[in-house]
């Protein structure tokens, strides 16, 4: 597989993971939700979704050919968050949920599927 090939499998699989707008998924994480979840690493004031949630919305409003590796190993990263997250989907109502919250913050709101 060519670089090129790779990215566009990578660039695919992320806009299929990142179900937010840019704008949605930044007025989310002005929330308190959005920053009451997630693992804070030692020493940092942001969860690491936080963190992530504001690079998915840089790498939403840049134009794909600005993007550079770093950009698409964090979208590796996402897609791989979402799936694994994705799969310990809890029983009942998911709407006000830490695991709705916290996939939220890294762009995908599960009550759009």
């Amino acid at each position: 597989m060519t670089k090129t090939e790779d990215r566009d499998e990578v660039w695919a699989d992320f806009r299929e993971a990142v179900n937010m707008t840019p704008a949605a998924l930044e007025k989310w994480l002005k929330t308190e939700d959005s920053r009451d979840v997630g693992w804070v690493a030692e020493g940092k004031t942001e969860s690491v979704g936080h963190h992530s949630g504001r690079r998915i919305v840089e790498i939403l409003r840049s134009r794909r050919a600005d993007l550079d590796a770093d950009d698409f190993a964090h979208m590796k990263k996402v897609v791989g968050y979402v799936h694994r997250h994705l799969a310990q989907r809890p029983d009942g109502d998911i709407s006000e949920t830490r695991w709705r919250y916290s996939l939220m913050n890294w762009g995908h709101d599960p009550k759009k599927d």
